[in-house]
């Protein structure tokens, strides 16, 4: 178990920071997501400089959310600190003409034209960390992995990846491709990555993107309710088990994320942050001691975690 988990170490109270072994790239072992921020929130500037000030380098977006729009407000609120900061934004989903939904598009054309698109909504000359949002084992793999490479010639992106919760899309990208990052879900709610995926990922040099930490809050302060096929009933259980079994001294939120910046496979988690509250407590766990082994052993005994039933095998 100590090769696959960070232990408790001496240090505390610094913001911690993990490297993307195939890119080099270096991140805060917490990042910010930015889905949550809208365009009409006139303290967006003042939240996301704030996290910089605090040590978050690493922030999320894609060309989805807002219909492009929150790239804006990432992008102008980085300008001045850009060279400060890694940005990752995502690419795939296309927006209808008439702006009510969205179609999957994985061509090399599309992904070449959106990357343009992202780049100027984000004032930036590069993308550090370019992902695939979504996917599916039909894709055309080789045309979306020809599109990222002749991204990364010309300079446009630093490295690429998936955003992806199926194990079949993940190990097919892992074993015939040069992906540096993988975004993908994974909580002490969902642990269906520890069977699966993580350990492949850590033996390929390909840094995890940890998000749904706190599992949709349900892990925090949010009430139970139904979550991946696991009755309100159910979460109620496994929630009180999980906290009878932190350590003291440990918050929920604490315990939730840094059980899951634990494991060795994993570079960053990403915060879903909109509010100044929000990040404060991220800020709080992200200078909090690390785990120790013990505490991680007996997270893990609050329940036996779940599995994969779809998505498993290349059909």
């Amino acid at each position: 178990m100590k090769g696959l988990y960070r232990i408790k170490t001496k240090h505390h109270d610094v913001m911690k920071y993990n490297t993307f072994k195939k890119s080099g790239i270096t991140v805060s072992e917490i990042s910010f997501g930015c889905m949550s921020l809208t365009a009409d929130t006139k303290d967006n500037d003042h939240i996301i400089n704030k996290a910089i000030d605090n040590g978050i380098t690493l922030f999320d977006t894609a060309d989805l959310y807002e219909k492009g729009q929150n790239e804006m407000v990432l992008g102008s609120a980085v300008k001045q600190k850009r060279k400060d900061i890694v940005i990752s934004t995502k690419v795939g989903n296309k927006w209808r003409d008439d702006g009510k939904g969205w179609d999957w598009c994985p061509s090399k054309k599309y992904i070449l034209e959106a990357a343009d698109k992202s780049l100027e909504r984000l004032q930036t000359d590069y993308i550090d960390i370019y992902l695939l949002h979504g996917g599916t084992i039909n894709d055309p793999q080789d045309e979306i992995v020809e599109a990222f490479e002749i991204l990364m010639q010309s300079g446009k992106i630093r490295s690429y990846g998936i955003s992806s919760i199926r194990p079949n899309v993940i190990k097919q990208y892992a074993g015939k491709t040069n992906i540096s990052a993988v975004m993908t879900q994974y909580s002490l709610l969902d642990r269906r990555p520890e069977q699966e995926t993580l350990q492949l990922l850590l033996q390929n040099d390909i840094g995890v993107m940890a998000r749904g930490t706190v599992a949709s809050g349900l892990l925090i302060d949010k009430p139970a309710k139904d979550y991946l096929d696991i009755s309100a009933m159910e979460i109620k259980k496994i929630i009180d088990s999980i906290q009878n079994n932190i350590n003291q001294g440990r918050s929920q939120h604490q315990a939730a994320v840094k059980y899951v910046t634990s494991h060795n496979a994993i570079v960053t988690a990403v915060a879903g942050i909109r509010t100044m509250q929000q990040l404060d407590e991220a800020i709080i766990t992200a200078n909090a001691d690390n785990l120790s082994i013990d505490e991680v052993k007996n997270l893990r005994k609050a329940w036996e975690g779940n599995s994969y039933t779809k998505h498993l095998y290349n059909n």
